[in-house]
């Protein structure tokens, strides 16, 4: 199953919303496939201004797609024990939503990497500030990381857990910023591919903040 993605060619009657002033829309190419534009301005730090037209994935959007790829995995690893390896923190909601929906026998490990530090764009420089507590070899690994951007910090990671050798490594990524690559990398199972804006909620943070959001929008539409 494909992820859901931004259509650069969206055709108009898949959208649920009236047309926006041309101040407002998106560019052709940041365009979710069968969603549009709405509001995101609920959030009580944004009560009192002007609603944005911000991107958002909705709570019953990212419920729905994380069970689609739970039996996706659960179909590819079916008779096999899978070693979920969770990079903390972001990924730590995604992994407990997940989890939940597979069948097949799992181990669950995490490790914790920077690449961002107090910034908003990534450093390119990744650091591994936790390791995993057991080994991997001979292991089904499966990376569990709520975001792939840069591919700077899945390749660094892959690379190292490579080195141990498990039976297989694949990853899975809730969100995907294809134009943001600075190294080729592409996930076994992606979620929702996502414009090039910092996104916060569902686990994603920025400063440390907005990751109890239930849904996923940009940290303009929330920020103080």
């Amino acid at each position: 199953m494909k992820s859901q993605r931004w259509d650069s060619n969206p055709q108009p009657a898949h959208y649920e919303c009236a047309a926006l002033p041309v101040e407002l829309r998106w560019p052709e190419d940041a365009i979710i496939k069968g969603k549009g534009y709405r509001p995101a301005a609920s959030h009580p730090a944004s009560e009192g201004r002007i609603p944005s037209m911000a991107f958002r994935i909705d709570e019953g959007e990212i419920k729905s797609r994380v069970k689609e790829l739970a039996e996706e995995i659960n179909r590819d690893y079916a008779g096999k024990e899978v070693l979920l390896v969770g990079v903390l923190k972001g990924a730590f909601i995604f992994l407990a939503d997940l989890i939940r929906h597979l069948r097949i026998p799992v181990k669950v490990d995490f490790l914790a990497v920077s690449s961002y530090g107090e910034r908003t764009e990534s450093s390119g420089e990744v650091r591994l500030i936790k390791d995993l507590d057991h080994p991997v070899e001979g292991e089904h690994v499966l990376i569990v990381e709520d975001i792939l951007d840069t591919g700077l910090t899945l390749s660094y990671i892959v690379r190292m857990l490579q080195d141990r050798n498990p039976a297989s490594l694949k990853t899975v990524v809730l969100l995907d910023k294809p134009s943001q690559r600075k190294v080729e990398f592409k996930a076994h199972y992606v979620g929702f591919e996502v414009p090039p804006v910092f996104l916060v909620g569902y686990g994603l943070d920025a400063y440390e903040k907005y990751r109890n959001l239930p849904y996923i929008t940009e940290l303009s539409a929330v920020e103080e």
